[in-house]
């Protein structure tokens, strides 16, 4: 049997090397995707507010479609629905490849990302709850790391590779890379041998699409975890503002934006590997909050910092302190739901995630249009310190939880919460 702390536990399981490779491929282009967007549609329009635009129209499909998304997670087959929904991901890229070259209205971009943003709710479910079916249930809280590892590496080499495939080539290319790399992500996806999944028998009713999120309001430590990441996020997301940095007070080249876009993936990365060597998190609670309240003080340090290095390092430092959010949070998804349940629950938490960063940049992109960036940027890290306070006095029990994977507020017993039953 494997060591309890053996830091590649989950990684000697073959098909979750497959899932988090093509996780990790599909990260990639999402992220040198993302850099090429926010650069493309500030070059041409030259507003603040367009780049938030870019944020809501994806978060909307995700807010509307993520808890029909759930329950056809939790229904029918979650690697088919990912594979056909990355073949959709790609699509979307290619359009935004032919726009750039030919120059098309700027409008139809938002058309792409909508189809993007589609993708996005039906995916993130279907995703999370696959990692269960390829890893034994003692190594979640591996697996839910690796993953966490595997979208921060993509987070640093995709806007750097963004950044300089822009420079050499412009955004169209970046596009149609992202387009290959999603598109081999789906060869992985299929590759894939799953557990069978245990798949709702529940009738199709209002109650049955809402139980996801009438469980995670009834466990009140994952509850407390989602509301610190949603709103940190939500806060004190500043790399939605890169382009105006990069142009209006940093001034620095194209591959400086990109490594500019790349330094929270750093940061999170580095914390991510240390995070599989240290073991489990013995006071996961107080390390969640003290992660978040830095979190929030390195983004008001990066607003006011005209110095490119300086906000190098405080990029990399926001991006090490969300990955251990990132890691509480997802342990807790994993560890508290029953499989039945694990797609609705992870439509909620998709919903949350993209909440916090696609609604961030909306919100981002409208503050420094009205009172500009640095006012955005600053004002949103010190929100994401009152949300600290917030959350402490609200549910304190977090203070409580320990080692994750010993978490002391069970899953709300059958007669709390409706579950469902196997189909035989």
């Amino acid at each position: 049997m494997a060591d309890a702390h053996d830091p590649y536990a989950a990684l000697r399981q073959r098909d979750y090397r497959l899932l988090l490779a093509c996780s990790a491929l599909a990260g990639l282009g999402t992220q040198m995707q993302a850099t090429a967007v926010e650069w493309e549609v500030y070059q041409r329009t030259g507003s603040n507010a367009m780049i938030g635009y870019t944020g809501l129209v994806q978060f909307l499909p995700v807010l509307l479609l993520s808890l029909p998304a759930g329950q056809v997670a939790d229904r029918y087959s979650r690697k088919w629905i990912y594979a056909t929904t990355l073949t959709l991901m790609a699509g979307g890229s290619l359009g935004l490849a032919a726009l750039s070259f030919f120059e098309g209205p700027v409008r139809l971009v938002y058309v792409c990302l909508l189809l993007t943003g589609i993708c996005r709710a039906f995916s993130a479910p279907a995703r999370w709850a696959l990692v269960p079916l390829v890893v034994p249930a003692h190594d979640l809280a591996n697996a839910v790391t690796w993953n966490s590892s595997a979208w921060q590496i993509a987070s640093t080499v995709g806007p750097l590779l963004g950044g300089l495939v822009i420079y050499l080539a412009g955004a169209g290319t970046v596009y149609l890379v992202a387009a290959g790399c999603t598109a081999n992500g789906v060869v992985l996806i299929v590759l894939t041998r799953p557990q069978p999944q245990t798949r709702s028998g529940e009738p199709r009713s209002l109650a049955a699409l809402l139980a996801g999120a009438k469980f995670i309001w009834r466990t009140k430590l994952i509850l407390a975890a989602l509301t610190l990441d949603l709103f940190a996020v939500l806060f004190g997301g500043a790399t939605a503002l890169l382009p105006a940095y990069q142009k209006d007070i940093l001034h620095v080249s194209d591959f400086g934006y990109g490594c500019l876009r790349a330094a929270p993936g750093l940061g999170a990365l580095a914390m991510a590997f240390a995070l599989t060597r240290l073991g489990p998190l013995r006071r996961a609670g107080r390390t969640l909050l003290w992660a978040v309240g830095g979190f929030g003080a390195a983004t008001i340090v990066f607003g006011l910092s005209d110095d490119p290095v300086l906000s190098f390092v405080m990029l990399a430092l926001t991006g090490a302190l969300d990955n251990i959010s990132v890691v509480v949070r997802g342990t807790l998804v994993q560890v508290l739901t029953p499989d039945e349940m694990r797609g609705r629950v992870s439509a909620v938490n998709a919903v949350f995630i993209d909440s916090s960063n696609r609604l961030g940049d909306f919100e981002s992109g409208m503050t420094a249009e009205w009172f500009g960036p640095v006012a955005s940027v600053v004002g949103g890290g010190i929100g994401t310190i009152l949300v600290v306070l917030a959350v402490m006095a609200r549910w304190p029990q977090i203070l409580r939880l320990g080692e994750l994977h010993r978490a002391g507020d069970p899953a709300p017993s059958p007669a709390e919460v409706p579950t469902d039953q196997p189909l035989v």
